[in-house]
């Protein structure tokens, strides 16, 4: 070949190499971009993934973030009811030692009234005693009283009566007296005296018996100088003089032996 000939061969060769090695280097471009590309990919499906995988968490975050608010508020109204109930707890507590103070006063006072009752308890008990003690000194009394009445309920009816005494520190005693007359009133009932009056046992003797006609439930006016006294019902009857009860607490302070009686119509 010619030199001219072969220069076109070689630009040709040239360009051939330079295209070849431009081809190359295109490829091996396209082959790193595309690489490239695919661990972008790569890298995107694997942020795309974890951006799920986050919004999935975020998702459950808001739920368990609704869920703690929901027990923070049932933690909050739990709260609210416990201190209403401490502080109910507080006053009831309060009003319990209140009335364990009250409670203790009240016993304290008991016991006061309790001592003073078994001071008075013993005080009553004494003075029971004591009655007891003049009860049967009373009770011997009345026994010798009965007796000279049946003594004298026994005696005829002329017998003469002396002026009889009865209390109770000197019991029954006599002394010599006229006899007692015993005479109809002028309106023609009975009419006699007083002979005994025994204001503990309320009660007093009239000179009238059964002989006289006096009988149970009769009543006679007591008169003192004409004077109104009141009034004494018969309650035992003997021959000769009956016992008589007074129908007013007051006359008998007021009776004195000797004072006129007269019956009461029926």
């Amino acid at each position: 070949m010619t030199q001219k000939a072969s220069a076109p061969v070689f630009v040709l060769i040239v360009l051939l190499i330079i295209s070849l090695s431009l081809t190359g280097g295109g490829f091996y471009l396209f082959q790193k971009e595309r690489l490239k590309a695919m661990d972008l990919a790569t890298k995107l499906e694997e942020v795309t993934e974890k951006e799920r995988i986050t919004e999935a968490k975020l998702e459950e975050s808001k739920k368990v973030v609704g869920d703690l608010q929901v027990k923070l508020q049932e933690s909050r109204d739990l709260l609210e009811r416990t201190n209403a109930e401490l502080q109910q707890e507080k006053a009831t507590t309060q009003e319990a030692l209140s009335k364990v103070d009250q409670l203790k006063s009240d016993i304290q006072q008991s016991d006061n009234v309790k001592a003073e009752l078994e001071k008075k308890l013993a005080q009553a008990e004494a003075n029971a005693k004591k009655a007891e003690v003049k009860l049967k000194d009373l009770q011997g009394e009345k026994d010798q009283l009965e007796t000279r009445l049946k003594q004298m309920s026994s005696k005829p009816q002329g017998v003469e009566l002396g002026n009889i005494v009865v209390s109770p520190e000197s019991g029954v005693s006599s002394s010599a007296a006229a006899p007692v007359e015993v005479k109809p009133a002028a309106s023609g009932l009975l009419e006699g005296k007083v002979l005994v009056i025994n204001k503990d046992y309320n009660f007093l003797v009239l000179n009238l018996g059964a002989k006289d006609g006096i009988k149970i439930g009769d009543i006679f006016s007591v008169y003192q100088a004409n004077k109104y006294i009141g009034d004494v019902k018969v309650e035992k009857v003997h021959e000769s003089m009956a016992a008589a009860g007074f129908l007013a607490e007051d006359i008998k302070s007021k009776i004195a032996e000797g004072d006129r009686v007269v019956q009461k119509a029926k």
